[in-house]
Order: C-alpha cells, then structure tokens, then sequence
C-alpha cells in the first residue's frame, strides 16, 4: 500500500527505465511539478545508486520490462535495500507477475497528477487498452500534451525534449534496419515497445501508434518494412512539427 504521509508531500523519485527518452521525459515532468527525481538506466545502476546511499526514494518508478536485471528479480532487490514504494510502469500490459509483486501499476503514457493520484488513492487501478489503430487525421503531436509542456517549461526545454525523441527515433531506425535484416522479430518488439512508451510519454502520436504496431506485429517480418517507412515518414513529421513551432 502506498500511504505515504498523511500530511500530502511530494516524495523523491527513483526513476528506473533502460529508454532514454522515457526516462528524460518522465524525469521533466516529474521534476518540474515538484518532484525530486533521480534517475537509473537499468536496474544494477539504481542498486548501486541505493548502496552507495546517494538517492533515499520514498518512491520507486520501475520500467516493468528492461533488459538484465528486470521484472520479479529486480523488485525483490530493490525491497532488500530500500522501503520505498515500487510502481511498475510499462507502455503495455506488463507480466502478472511483476504487477503482484510491485506496490502499483502506471500504463505509460502517464502524467505527473496520474503519479499523484496513484500514491494518493492506491486502490485505483490500471487499465489496459488494446493497441491504437491508425487515424487519417491523426495529429503529429497530441495538443493536450503539447500546452501541458508548454505551461510546465520554457519553450526551449520543451523542443530540447522533441529534438532528442527525434534524435533517439533515427537511432532505433537503424537498430530496426538491423533487426529485419536478421529477422530477429524479439528485437523488432523490443523497441517497438521502447518507441511507444517513449514517444507515447512526449504525445508523439503518430510515433508512438507505429511503436505500437512494431511491438504487436514484430513476427509479421513481411509487414515491417512497411512500419519502418511509416515511422520514418512521422520523424519527418515530427521534425516539420518541431521547426514549425519551435523556430531554432
């Protein structure tokens, strides 16, 4: 149970999440609502963090599905060396496992007053939506999403934030190149799952659906050629975007 104070204080954060741009993006809102934040690549890099004492985190945010040291192990490492609360995050339906054993449950994406309510009223729980399917009039960026970041930071921290998900997009784009040529389709999942979740946490849209799609379809190897062209086309997009409404 996560019953933190009964006086309301906003706790300090571990953030635990192997994707760059969901761990810089959660790590921004989170601490411009008030949030002290400390974050972790993988879960041996927040051990450490905790033994060495230099984070005390009243709250645990852990990317429900990373690679090494993840999941039901990682949670019982962490309670041996912290009380914090643990909050499993993930851009999908993560293991039943790992929703037992955690203290709660956010479905990425999510926003800070989610995070609020979460610690606050504990019993509320997730739920779990089917893929998106694609809109022909679907935003590039979701504007609900795009005035909250805008109210939270200056106009040049918010592009700093779509210009490393576009960064971070032409690098999962070659790793997908890689992949297809090698017909890994677990690989193909993976980082359709991280592009989701990532992009999905900035309301990338259009990014973030096709992330979607390479993480359901990953088997279907035929078909991800197309994806990959598709994503390309919505960095495009989102790059087109970016200049449009945050001149350099």
């Amino acid at each position: 149970m996560l019953d933190l104070c009964k006086d309301w204080q906003l706790p300090t954060v571990l953030l635990i999440d192997d994707d760059l741009v969901s761990r810089e993006v959660i790590a921004t809102v989170l601490t411009m609502n008030g949030y002290t934040v400390h974050t972790a690549a993988d879960g041996a890099a927040a051990l450490k963090l905790l033994s060495a004492e230099k984070c005390l985190p009243e709250v645990i945010l852990m990317d429900a599905q990373m690679p090494g040291l993840s999941g039901t192990q990682l949670i019982t490492e962490l309670r041996a060396h912290s009380k914090a609360a643990i909050v499993a995050i993930s851009a999908s339906n993560p293991p039943d496992e790992v929703v037992a054993a955690a203290d709660s449950f956010l479905l990425k994406p999510f926003s800070a007053d989610a995070v609020r309510k979460l610690l606050k009223e504990p019993a509320v729980q997730a739920v779990f939506p089917s893929a998106p399917t694609p809109d022909p009039i679907e935003p590039v960026v979701n504007p609900e999403t795009l005035a909250q970041l805008r109210e939270m930071m200056p106009e040049a921290a918010v592009r700093e934030i779509y210009a490393a998900i576009i960064a971070d997009l032409a690098r999962k784009q070659s790793a997908l190149e890689a992949a297809i040529v090698k017909g890994d389709a677990a690989e193909l999942r993976r980082i359709g799952h991280a592009i989701k979740g990532g992009c999905g946490m900035a309301g990338a849209l259009q990014a973030a659906r096709l992330g979607a799609l390479l993480e359901t379809e990953g088997n279907q190897l035929d078909n991800n050629s197309s994806l990959l062209r598709d994503l390309r086309a919505a960095a495009l997009n989102l790059e087109r975007m970016l200049e449009a409404e945050f001149p350099a």
